[in-house]
């Protein structure tokens, strides 16, 4: 299943790319999750952030500091990664390490499980997108359900199997 899973997730990081990104793509990606999460009755920290600068920050009813802190730690292992954490988090469980034991990176600053994807103009990442709330691949899909929506990308084909 690991394997299935970091294959697709690898496609979904091919195609699901924007030609342009701003503070008016962030809103609408942001609120798009908001209004998921809020339709499903799930209890969502969702953030956006583009060159460092956060551009999208949402609490929802029943989240708590801790899911914050989470999507901090799931956004630093994007940021140095450049790959979604469910990648990153499913490429160390099948190498059987860890980013402490490989990389030096504590896990109080790092988390590799999934809800925080690369925001991509073209080839370049740009930024983040992060969800916490969810167990880690309800996160993950969430995110590429919304992205697929705003980019036109066939979700049957994206979903995670």
């Amino acid at each position: 299943m690991h394997r299935i899973d970091l294959e697709r997730v690898t496609l979904q990081e091919q195609l699901l790319r924007f030609t342009h990104f701003d503070a008016n793509t962030a809103w609408e990606l942001g609120c798009r999750l908001r209004h998921k999460a809020f339709e499903r009755q799930q209890s969502l920290v969702i953030d956006i952030t583009v060159n460092g600068f956060q551009l999208f920050c949402c609490a929802m009813e029943g989240t708590t500091p801790e899911n914050t802190d989470w999507a901090r730690r799931k956004r630093n292992v994007v940021q140095r990664f450049q790959r979604s954490s469910y990648a990153m988090g499913l490429h160390f469980s099948l190498k059987q390490v860890d980013l402490m034991e490989k990389y030096g990176l504590p896990s109080s600053d790092y988390a590799a499980h999934g809800g925080c994807f690369p925001i991509r103009v073209s080839d370049v990442m740009v930024g983040t997108v992060v969800v916490s709330g969810l167990p880690q691949r309800d996160d993950h899909n969430l995110v590429i359900e919304v992205l697929c929506e705003m980019l036109h990308q066939p979700i049957e084909q994206l979903r995670l199997p």
